[in-house]
Formats: structure tokens, sequence, C-alpha cells
């Protein structure tokens, strides 16, 4: 039994392209079927999510990433009533559109991208579900059903609009999707889709941690003294005194988890008894999100956040790393453009029909994206030495 607020998938707007209803599916559990079987989904194994991928086995990559996200919006759907197809099929797709390298390809990417319309790696995972996965006979993208889409597009919140984050243009990807098929971008999401989007907080608040001291980037120690992880040793040492490292370590961090997913939970809880809605629109409608963290915990991750930004995210290693990576973007987009001749076969009919430098643009900016990191660094090797 669903909640009154939560997505019925009979009550779908449906899909831009009309097709038969599966005998066997409802309508957000194929359309979480089709994102794992897209191309774009199987290239998460191999794109950085902190740590290149070479970097070592135990990091978490985009795709494990991205698994971790899903089971958390599974977990926080199910107990809120809402629809757990749908959220697990955003979490799954809501990094489609990254770039190699994480955020530090995506910055690089941007910055080339700048005077053709920019580049978003949101904005990006609607394109590829619309219009870059080439599987059907029936139509380009995998033609998931608009709420789906809905969740994709708004995965920080309204695009446009009184609450909207960011009041600058929108990326082209998403302009020429919402031409099409118009998604409502001034208006909050589905509680599904806000479920996503906290998940993804909770799961890389989390993992990251874990990759920190597995890197040695940081010890134990410096996380005695933030906020939610110093209680969580602390309990753990009281528990168990003298527990191997390894263990102490697991034990506290599932600890910080399981407090950032109950305080989502009961938060959302409180503000769903006060707003009372009857119906996912009463949902899009309110002035804010009713999946959110508390202001204690917000204000306590946003310490530890800050620790991971600097101890971490900029840690001189790393910053290394972000240099060489991002001559490898700053190596490959260009030569694409001055030469499109190296673009795979399967891509010259794109070039071809291509009508100015924008649109060439374009089409360089989703090869290079799509690639993942080892690829990358293979192909700068190859064609640039």
């Amino acid at each position: 039994m669903l909640a009154p607020y939560a997505c019925q998938p009979d009550a779908s707007r449906g899909r831009l392209h009309l097709e038969r209803m599966s005998s066997f599916r409802s309508q957000f559990q194929r359309d979480r079927d089709r994102i794992i079987h897209s191309s774009a989904f199987r290239r998460l194994k191999h794109k950085t999510q902190v740590f290149v991928e070479h970097e070592g086995d135990y990091y978490r990559t985009r795709l494990t990433h991205t698994i971790e996200v899903a089971q958390v919006a599974r977990t926080i759907a199910g107990v809120l009533g809402l629809n757990t197809d749908l959220a697990e099929a955003i979490a799954l797709a809501h990094d489609l559109g990254h770039t190699p390298f994480g955020h530090t390809g995506e910055d690089a990417l941007g910055a080339l991208m700048a005077p053709y319309g920019g580049f978003d790696h949101n904005a990006q995972a609607i394109r590829i579900v619309t219009r870059l996965e080439r599987h059907y006979a029936d139509f380009d993208g995998l033609n998931l059903t608009w709420e789906s889409l809905e969740g994709i597009a708004k995965h920080n919140g309204p695009l446009i609009g009184p609450f909207a984050r960011n009041q600058a243009s929108l990326p082209y990807a998403l302009v020429e999707a919402n031409a099409e098929w118009e998604l409502e971008l001034h208006t909050f999401a589905s509680a599904e889709a806000q479920v996503a989007a906290i998940s993804d907080d909770v799961a890389y608040s989390h993992h990251d941690l874990h990759d920190g001291l597995r890197s040695g980037l940081f010890t134990e120690g410096d996380l005695m003294d933030l906020p939610v992880t110093g209680p969580a040793f602390a309990e753990v040492d009281a528990l168990y005194p003298g527990l191997d490292k390894m263990r102490r370590r697991h034990e506290a961090l599932r600890r910080v988890f399981g407090r950032l997913v109950e305080d989502v939970i009961a938060v959302a809880k409180n503000r769903l008894d006060a707003a009372q809605p009857k119906s996912v629109d009463d949902i899009r409608a309110m002035e804010g999100t009713v999946i959110r963290f508390s202001k204690p915990l917000y204000q306590e991750l946003k310490a530890i956040r800050s620790f991971l930004f600097t101890r971490m995210y900029r840690a001189p290693s790393v910053m290394v790393e972000r240099a060489r990576v991002t001559e490898v973007v700053n190596g490959l987009f260009p030569l694409f453009m001055e030469a499109p001749e190296h673009l795979p076969q399967e891509w010259r009919a794109d070039v071809d029909a291509a009508k100015d430098e924008t649109v060439l643009a374009r089409i360089v900016a989703d090869y290079v994206s799509g690639m993942t990191d080892r690829f990358a660094l293979q192909e700068h090797q190859r064609l640039l030495g």
C-alpha cells in the first residue's frame, strides 16, 4: 500500500513515445530495468568517484556509489510509503551524465564548453536517457516515464522560478528536453525524487569517510574531533574496547550511516504529518523539500564536508592527479573539435549533420563525457602521446 502522496505507476503521465504496457512490470520497474541495461550505466564501473579508477580496487567508483545511493533510496522510500521502484530508478540514473575523472573532469569540460552552452552532468544524464542511448527501433533514448525524467532533471530542486538554487540560464540539454516534453522545472520534484537526491548526500558523506581513511589522507584520530563521527567512534570504543582497527572503523562509520538515514526519515515523517499532502502534486507545490536533514544534523554535516574538502578532495596528492587528468580532457576536446575524423565511425553521421561549431562541440562533449577513466587515458596516450 502506497501513501496517497506517492507516485502511483498506474497514474503515471506516461512516456513521450507510446508503448504497449508490460504484462509483468510496472511503469517504474521498466524504467529501472532500462537504466540498468543502458550502456551509460555500465560505463560507470570505470568512472571516478573521488579517486581515479586505477588507483585502487577498494575505492568507490561511480557505479558502486550509484548502487549505494539506490539502496539508501529504496530503504527510505519504503519506510515512508513511497514508490520504491521510482526512487530506485531515479537513484540509478542520477550520475549517468558524469564525465571521466569525476568532478575534476566535469570542471574541465565545463570550461571548454563555456562558449557552447556549458556542461552540467545532471543535464547530461537527461540528454543520455532522451537522445544518446540508441538501442530501440522506435525511438532514441530510453523513453522513460515523465516521473523518472522529472526526478533526474530536478536532482537539485527546481531549476527556474523563485525556489531555484541557481538563477543562471538552463543547460542546453535541459532546454531541449523540456521543449519536447514540459517537465515543470519551476516546481519541486516528487517525494521519490527527493529521496533519491538526499540518498546521494547520505551515501557520499558516508563512503568518502571510508575511502579517505583507506587512502591514508586522514586518520580515525582526526575524525574524533568532528561532530557525528567523533561520538560514533566513542560509542564503539565504550562497547568494544580494544577492537581491531578495521572492525572499529566499520562499526563507527555504520553508526554514522544509520544516524543520517534515521534523521532523514524522522524529519520526513514530521513534515508529512504537518503538511498532510493528499497527492504527489501537493508535494510538488510545497515551498520547500519534504525530504531533508534536520537543521542540527545539516550543520554537523557541513563541518564534515568542510573537513573532507580540505583533507581529501583538495589534498596535495589528489591535486596532482586532478592536474594530470585535467590535461587529458583539455587535450582530447580541442583535438576532436579540430579533427572530428578521430571520432569513431558511429559518430560520423552526427558530425556530418552538424550545422555549426556549437552543434559539433556538443557532439564532442557527448563523446568525451561518455568516456571511462581508462579509455580517456588510453585515447590521450594514443592520439597525443
